[in-house]
């Protein structure tokens, strides 16, 4: 059974061979050979013009994108302008003399096409993930090892060795052949399913903030979801697999989820009815069992959230639905300090109640709308124990270093005002014992 996918390659190249090494190095040195080598070299020229135009017009030179990359020929677009341009050439050198160069030369752009459309999609969808190098090393090994195979015209004969290959599954005739046919097919729908979901991802979360940054983030993740569901059940149509069939498998599917993972199918559906309630969003300040942070990226599974001495705790999603979450920016960012002291009994009070809120007006992150403000809130066994509330509207930032700021600015001040900060004060009664008390003075 021969698989649709089968003359993607075959198109861009043709059958025509040449056999021996002898028959190689005569192609290689008659005349024709350097008008084929100039006119690849114009091929470059051209493939690099149109892709430096292109993106100084767009200003995308500096940023990373699949198309264009950071430089010029490090995105997808070059290469296949490449492939378009020399394949062109081809096309119309054919009618005037034998090819040799382009025979090896398209192979090698194909090859370096594929190469530079996974390794750019898998970096953008999956950033910074471990698997990405041997998803990477794995597709160049591939590329390039089919590429000496077609040039030595080894691949059809082992192609043809494979498709006799075969066995009866069901009702279809499956053979090796058709097997890796059908992998690549499916490798080459899921990245072209990756690289859409990441422009729709990328165009989406520019230039968005808050609550609409986690409405759009949704919105991403359920397209990626939907586009990767939707490529796999091509790739498997493409393969010749009757898609009826797995209705069985979905139900195998289904009750596995119900029992075995219960937990993980809730963490996927919980970051789906977080980002739509948008009960929590990014940039919110969170407090989940005993670690505060902000959140910084909601996926479908789990929740970045990280502190701001840098550590970053993965929470799953579940937890966000079932558990008692505090969210200190839900409403509002301002988040409410407080700091406590204790001065002598014969102390100002009111000299103290401005000295502290003056502090803290001395501090730029401090709000002046509300204030802050000092009260008297308890007669302490060593002093009068003072209360100074500040609010602050960027707890991102950092909370403790704040308040350090504006406690060395209350010490600062008390000392310039020879207010007493008293020392831990006890009052101990000794009672005599009772030979003491009985003996005569």
């Amino acid at each position: 059974m021969a698989s649709a996918s089968a003359v993607t390659l075959r198109s861009l190249i043709p059958p025509t061979r040449i056999e021996g090494l002898d028959g190689w190095f005569a192609a290689l040195t008659r005349p024709s050979a350097l008008t084929e080598l100039g006119a690849l070299i114009v091929c470059v020229l051209l493939a690099w013009l149109v892709v430096h135009v292109i993106s100084r017009a767009r200003r995308l030179a500096g940023e990373a994108s699949i198309l264009f990359g950071r430089r010029v020929i490090d995105g997808v677009l070059f290469p296949l302008l490449l492939l378009a341009f020399a394949y062109a050439a081809e096309i119309l050198l054919t009618r005037l003399f034998p090819l040799a160069v382009f025979k090896v030369a398209l192979p090698v752009l194909v090859a370096l096409a594929v190469i530079r459309l996974g390794v750019k999609v898998l970096q953008v969808a999956f950033k910074n993930a471990p698997v990405v190098r041997a998803l990477e090393r794995s597709i160049s090994w591939l590329a390039w090892i089919a590429m000496v195979l077609w040039v030595s015209g080894l691949l059809p004969v082992i192609l043809d060795e494979l498709d006799d290959i075969k066995w009866k599954v069901g009702g279809s005739l499956i053979s090796v052949r058709t097997m890796i046919e059908g992998a690549l097919t499916a490798g080459v729908v899921l990245l072209i399913t990756l690289w859409i979901s990441s422009a729709i991802e990328g165009r989406l979360l520019r230039s968005a903030t808050g609550g609409e940054l986690s409405l759009r983030k949704a919105v991403s993740n359920a397209t990626r979801a939907v586009l990767m569901f939707v490529g796999l059940l091509l790739a498997l149509s493409s393969v010749g697999i009757d898609l009826t069939a797995l209705s069985v498998l979905g139900g195998a599917v289904g009750v596995g989820i119900g029992f075995g993972l219960q937990k993980l199918a809730a963490s996927y559906v919980s970051g789906f009815v977080m980002l739509a309630e948008r009960s929590v969003r990014i940039g919110d300040n969170v407090r989940v069992d005993t670690f505060e942070g902000r959140i910084t990226d909601i996926n479908a599974r789990y929740t970045v959230v990280r502190a701001a001495s840098g550590r970053e705790s993965i929470v799953p999603n579940e937890m966000f639905i079932s558990s008692r979450i505090e969210n200190l920016s839900l409403t509002d960012t301002q988040v409410l300090q407080s700091t406590v002291l204790s001065v002598g009994y014969d102390s100002d009070v009111e000299l103290v109640m401005r000295l502290l809120s003056e502090a803290a007006l001395k501090q730029s992150r401090v709000l002046h709308d509300p204030g802050p403000g000092a009260n008297l809130t308890n007669f302490g066994p060593d002093g009068l124990e003072f209360t100074l509330n500040y609010w602050m509207a960027d707890p991102e930032n950092g909370q403790q270093n704040l308040r350090s700021l504006i406690n060395l600015e209350i010490l600062k001040s008390l000392r310039e005002h020879h207010i007493d900060i008293p020392y831990p004060q006890r009052v101990i009664h000794t009672r005599a014992s009772a030979a003491e008390e009985l003996k005569p003075a």
